[in-house]
């Protein structure tokens, strides 16, 4: 497999386990299951969530990066980053948190960020 497509699968993995730190707390408060928690526990639970994220993200970035003989500039893979972090968003909050309705202005800045990726990767 190609630097390259390990590079975006390794971001795509971190960015899940990401939305799930952020935001899988709340999901779990809203079921009932995270309630009574003190903040100092939801915190450690999300920070141990996030060490997964970083198990993915850090060997992305550095196997990505063309200073390391990887496909991306720093820049590129920064705004790759961006709009996988904002699709992985999307597909898991309209999984986790029923009730989330995909709108027209949510459509209008993906495809926005679409061509923030297009820009950068031009020459």
């Amino acid at each position: 497999m190609s630097s390259a497509i390990l590079t975006i699968l390794l971001l795509v993995v971190s960015n899940v386990f990401m939305t799930l730190a952020w935001y899988g707390h709340l999901k779990l408060s809203s079921a009932g299951i995270s309630t009574n928690w003190p903040l100092w526990l939801v915190i450690l639970f999300s920070w141990g969530i996030a060490l997964l994220e970083y198990c993915f993200m850090v060997p992305a970035n550095k196997m990505g990066f063309d200073g390391n003989g990887g496909p991306y500039s720093l820049v590129q893979l920064k705004v790759m980053q961006e709009a996988i972090t904002l699709v992985v968003f999307t597909v898991v909050v309209m999984f986790l948190f029923q009730g989330f309705t995909l709108k027209w202005n949510h459509i209008a800045a993906f495809l926005l960020l679409i061509a923030a990726v297009y820009l950068v990767f031009m020459d």
